[in-house]
């Protein structure tokens, strides 16, 4: 059996309905609380990895002193070709490891259900490919991508936040949003300018749409690993 590398970074950002996924598909996961002083491996030795999201930059090592190592395991995992996923922060971080720049507070929040508009850049992407050319999915963020790596694919948008998705080589990916988060779990983020009723009504709504998307995702995803 595959085992898949999940760090976590807050009590509530665990991997939800995409762990799920990635264990129909017969992968194991082997989720690190780093959050609650867990130790990241001191070298990846797993078939895959994601790095979930959390409030923090992708270098915010006084914040969250496990950062340092877990970028290292993101170059492991760009240097080995080892399939990764970056979610929220993750996204950021690979970003940041692979020669980009993230900034803080850039420019507007997004929060809730957004339209995530995909770039032509996706017709050959192993993930991406095929998918409808606009996608809903959940936002929680204020700080953003501000450069992509040198020779990174850039596959996907929105008006808020330009660096949605992308690929680094052939293997590794990040996204800005989260295809792991149900409506229900918006319920519990607090984010000053939005009427919190209004996001988690959008998302119920889209979720029927999103979903199937998403699991598509995961799966191609878990094909890369097994």
């Amino acid at each position: 059996m595959r085992d898949v590398l999940i760090v976590q970074n807050s009590r509530g950002g665990g991997p939800g309905r995409l762990g799920g996924w990635l264990e129909d598909m017969g992968l194991r996961l082997d989720v690190v609380h780093a959050y609650d002083g867990a130790p990241v491996p001191a070298g990846l030795r797993h078939d895959a990895m994601i790095m979930m999201g959390g409030g923090y930059l992708p270098s915010e090592d006084d914040r969250a002193p496990w950062l340092a190592p877990t970028r290292g395991l993101v170059a492991e995992a760009l240097a080995g070709q080892v399939p990764f996923l970056g979610i929220c922060l993750g996204g950021q971080m690979l970003a940041e490891v692979a020669g980009g720049e993230v900034t803080a507070d850039a420019g507007a929040p997004e929060n809730g259900s957004v339209p995530v508009t995909l770039r032509p850049e996706t017709a050959t992407d192993p993930l991406f490919q095929g998918l409808p050319p606009v996608v809903p999915a959940i936002e929680h963020h204020v700080d953003a991508i501000t450069a992509l790596p040198p020779d990174a694919v850039w596959l996907a948008e929105t008006e808020r936040c330009p660096y949605q998705a992308f690929r680094v080589g052939g293997r590794a990916w990040g996204v800005q949003f989260h295809p792991e988060v149900l409506p229900e779990r918006i319920r519990a983020w607090e984010v000053d300018g939005f009427d919190p009723d209004e996001v988690y009504a959008g998302a119920v709504a889209d979720e029927p749409i999103s979903t199937p998307i998403w699991r598509e995702v995961a799966t191609r995803f878990a094909k890369l690993v097994s």
